[in-house]
């Protein structure tokens, strides 16, 4: 056997199978039911000022300490998980729904009509996405609908260009081609035979987009742009944390953990469903 033959390819571990997806799914199951059940978890009302409690330490009392008015740390990120939550999926299923579609358009009818949309793709693509919806937001009233909104239509270029290659390489096989000749129409085609078998990478980058969404939302909140006081979000808490950080850091470190773990969760499952889903990857 010469030196330059290649090595047989092992077989991945059971870490690289399944590891990341278990360690993904259990870091989003555990943040979202933590969130969905934050009426029954919170120990105190998010909004309840107390001024004889303020800044405690973290205690039995109180697990993760209480902010400058005294509220209940461990109940505002709960109730802050909602929100981001609620904004990941909102915004992401705005996006894709707008990417689908102009995927499959531009995908299946081609020459002007791909030329036209993926022109503007790349228009959208030459403004740094977080500032243009800094700009926007700036403009509008700071609040949860308008995050949503704006950021699922700032954010829909990425499925758009993926639905797009997949249609184009899926409108020449035989099963497109025999609907066409049994007399479906276009959209028939588009929605009924294409979309389903070009489902894979649309969800992949879904669940990537909403890690992505909860950091935006996040950063509005932190620069006074996203969720007002004294609604909750883990952006917020960490601006009101950064006042006091020196004699209460809890007041910034819990909130940055919980988003830590909940983008790296979604992270870790969207790379491992990439994966899972590719078959060139499989082996």
């Amino acid at each position: 056997m010469s030196r330059t033959a290649k090595r047989p390819l092992r077989p991945p571990t059971w870490w690289q199978a399944y590891g990341m997806l278990a360690l993904g799914v259990g870091l989003v199951g555990g943040m979202s039911l933590a969130a969905l059940l934050a009426p029954w978890l919170a120990p105190y009302d998010p909004n309840a000022i107390n001024v004889d409690a303020m800044l405690l330490t973290p205690s039995w009392q109180h697990l993760l300490g209480t902010d400058a008015l005294g509220r209940d740390v461990f109940s505002r990120i709960l109730y802050g998980g909602r929100v981001s939550l609620w904004v990941g999926f909102v915004a992401v299923g705005i996006s894709s729904a707008i990417g689908l579609v102009l995927g499959l358009v531009a995908g299946y009818f081609g020459k002007l009509t791909d030329e036209i949309i993926m022109r503007g793709v790349d228009v959208m693509l030459c403004f740094p996405s977080f500032f243009l919806i800094l700009a926007v937001i700036a403009f509008l009233e700071p609040n949860l609908t308008n995050i949503m909104v704006v950021i699922g239509l700032t954010s829909w270029m990425g499925v758009a260009r993926l639905v797009r290659a997949e249609t184009l390489s899926l409108r020449g096989r035989d099963f497109v081609l025999a609907a066409r000749v049994a007399g479906a129409g276009p959209g028939r085609i588009m929605f009924r035979h294409i979309l389903p078998n070009a489902l894979a990478p649309v969800l992949v980058s879904a669940t990537l987009g909403i890690a992505g969404a909860i950091l935006v939302e996040s950063s509005l909140s932190f620069l006074g742009l996203g969720v007002q006081p004294p609604d909750a979000s883990w952006g917020n808490m960490l601006l009101d944390g950064k006042e006091v950080l020196e004699v209460a850091p809890w007041l910034s470190v819990f909130p940055g953990l919980a988003i830590l773990f909940t983008v790296l969760g979604y992270n870790l499952l969207g790379e491992s469903l990439r994966d899972l889903l590719d078959p060139r990857l499989r082996r």
